[in-house]
């Protein structure tokens, strides 16, 4: 299941994302915002327990959420987005997966894999600000199954048709959240008109 924001702030944040002229510091700013935004309605429906509470007058029920949420970044763009879901959960787990695209296959290659153990039905939110071919998020969704974890959902900023069907080809289970849905992807696999690297562009690295 794929869902598209159309709030209006979002819409604005990502057109200052898209422009050449956005300098290093209000990039990141505009990524961070947007992902906490996106990840306000991504986890609408995480599972809560009662428990009771103490107030200054009285005794009452509140509500906390019951399962662990691992974050995982791929790396390095969606370190990007870290902080942004950090600011609605912090004391969520954090694990980290490094991938890229080999330039002549265009596949996704993994250089670096550190997911937390042991955790108990966790939902696991899989951040990445480029959903181009779709490549290194399967490759990623995969390894988190591969963990035994099954509750996974993916936050984006930009993505591609190819790359949404893509995903959902290989993993109908798991939901796709993202800013906005672009054209389509140019003979470089990037996507159109997007907003050129995440990557460079949040790091300084053009």
């Amino acid at each position: 299941m794929v869902y598209e924001s159309h709030h209006p702030l979002i819409a604005h944040k990502i057109s200052k994302l898209r422009e050449k002229t956005t300098i290093q510091k209000e990039f990141r700013e505009l990524a961070d915002e947007i992902t906490m935004l996106m990840s306000y309605e991504a986890l609408r429906d995480l599972p809560l327990e009662s428990y009771p509470v103490e107030t200054p007058l009285a005794q009452t029920q509140g509500r906390r959420i019951f399962h662990d949420v691992i974050v995982v970044p791929i790396l390095r763009a969606g370190v990007g987005m870290l902080d942004g879901l950090l600011r609605l959960l912090p004391n969520a787990r954090i694990g980290f997966l490094g991938l890229y695209r080999d330039p002549e296959t265009k596949k996704p290659v993994v250089y670096y894999d550190k997911l937390p153990e042991g955790v108990r039905e966790p939902v696991v939110v899989i951040v990445d600000p480029m959903l181009a071919t779709g490549g290194s998020v399967i490759a990623s969704i995969d390894l988190v199954k591969q963990r035994g974890y099954s509750n996974i959902k993916l936050i984006t900023i930009l993505s591609s048709p190819e790359g949404i069907k893509a995903v959902e080809t290989e993993h109908p289970d798991v939901e796709i959240y993202t800013a906005c849905i672009d054209h389509g992807l140019n003979e470089q696999c990037y996507i159109i008109p997007g907003l050129g690297d995440a990557g460079d562009r949040l790091f300084g690295t053009l």
